[in-house]
């Protein structure tokens, strides 16, 4: 099959999880290759995400390589059996792959937790809101690519909507809820949705006060993607020129302890409600 000419973020993840199970094992790309009827270019490319790979060919190699966790193996199967465009394909040309990987993680994740520190988690932004959030951008955005910004988080929040959607966890700081984008009226607008959006039965808002005083890694916001099984969760956060995929063991289990801490700290769901309650009324 022809190589992908840019593998997307979740195809290169089932290929360092084939290539983790296989150095577990001991076993080189070249011991692989000829045991298993293949080449080592080959094994390298779908190792790297740019080759696919079937799910039958996934049990294979996990079966050879003595693979004894099958939940693992039937995840990473399951990922080889997508096919297909995701509706985020359609802005490919046009937006950051960051941003694309960033929606193909919310829709395939079980269960989302995240922190937001100084605006609202993107997936409960009113389009003012998000509209005023954008115009802050430096470099100023073009008015297209400014719509196009806004079609993608607009259509992000249909993952709320699905029979299936994950769960979702938003630890949000007082300081967000005190950032005016827009002005009043959008912000009066924002922390009304926010506290509609607060019913339903998979999501739950809590609002971290600055009575609530320090918390680890308060610098910066935090989304945890929990996928089928622990080592396929992912830690997605921002930086100046976008944001980064995390899965190594190592900084998983520390970023679960940092949003274990800081929902320590948090307001319970009712009390956080009341409080952005008195937030609106504040304006």
């Amino acid at each position: 099959m022809p190589p992908r000419k840019a593998p997307t973020a979740r195809q290169r993840r089932l290929g360092s999880e084939l290539r983790k199970i296989r150095e577990h094992a001991g076993i080189s790309m070249t011991e692989a290759a000829s045991q298993l009827s293949t080449d080592r270019t080959n094994m390298s490319n779908v190792e790297s995400g740019r080759f696919g790979v079937s799910s039958d060919r996934v049990r294979t190699w996990a079966r050879h390589y003595g693979c004894p966790d099958t939940a693992y193996v039937d995840a990473l199967a399951a990922m080889a059996e997508e096919r297909g465009r995701g509706w985020w394909d359609d802005y490919r040309d046009d937006l950051p792959a960051s941003l694309l990987d960033l929606c193909e993680l919310e829709h395939h994740a079980v269960a989302l937790r995240s922190v937001q520190i100084m605006h609202m988690p993107g997936l409960l932004q009113t389009e003012d809101y998000a509209r005023a959030v954008f115009e802050e951008a430096v470099p100023a955005l073009h008015p297209q690519d400014l719509r196009r910004y806004l079609s993608l988080r607009m259509r992000r929040r249909d993952v709320l909507d699905r029979k299936d959607a994950p769960a979702f966890t938003f630890l949000i700081h007082e300081a967000a809820l005190r950032m005016r984008f827009g002005g009043r009226r959008v912000t009066s607008n924002q922390l009304d949705y926010l506290l509609k959006q607060s019913e339903r039965d998979n999501l739950t808002v809590r609002v971290i006060t600055f009575e609530a005083g320090g918390f680890p890694n308060a610098g910066g916001p935090t989304l945890y993607a929990h996928g089928p099984v622990p080592q396929l969760d992912t830690v997605q956060t921002d930086i100046p020129t976008g944001s980064v995929l995390l899965d190594a063991e190592t900084p998983l289990a520390n970023y679960r302890a940092v949003l274990d801490r800081t929902e320590e700290r948090a307001l319970d769901p009712e009390r956080s409600r009341d409080f952005i309650r008195e937030m609106a009324q504040q304006l």
